[in-house]
């Protein structure tokens, strides 16, 4: 007779009855336990790590548009629609879009390396180097 598999569900099932006291014994022996207990683990690790180096690859990625955001940027005042019109002439990428610039140029400023204003006359947020 074959073993029957034993699930995650089924571990955690164990484990949450024997921790509410339902149970006075673990339904699998403890070693069996322990194992999943650290694969579990080991898979948190590894999703993790993952994780992070997406992050550290997307952020580089943006970093990258920061640079061409930066040097789209000059020391007349501009609005969002003129630098955005720069970006493009300089990359030609259709993926970058009005909020992903935006969203750079708050970076910029917050950087303190771009000065923001709002012009009175177009009543819109204009940009230039600090």
């Amino acid at each position: 007779m074959e073993k029957a598999k034993v699930t995650k569900r089924d571990y955690f099932n164990a484990i949450r009855k024997y921790v509410n006291g339902e149970d006075a014994e673990l339904a699998y022996p403890v070693e069996d336990v322990v194992a999943f207990i650290d694969t579990a683990i080991a898979q948190i690790d590894t999703k993790a790590e993952k994780e992070k180096a997406r992050a550290a690859e997307k952020k580089a990625e943006g970093d990258a548009l920061r640079e061409t955001v930066l040097a789209a940027v000059t020391d007349e005042f501009a609005t969002v629609d003129v630098i955005l019109d720069r970006v493009y002439d300089a990359t030609n990428d259709e993926e970058i879009t009005k909020s992903k610039v935006v969203a750079r140029l708050t970076q910029l400023v917050k950087a303190g390396t771009v000065v923001k204003e709002e012009s009175k006359e177009l009543k819109k947020m204009v940009y230039k180097l600090a």
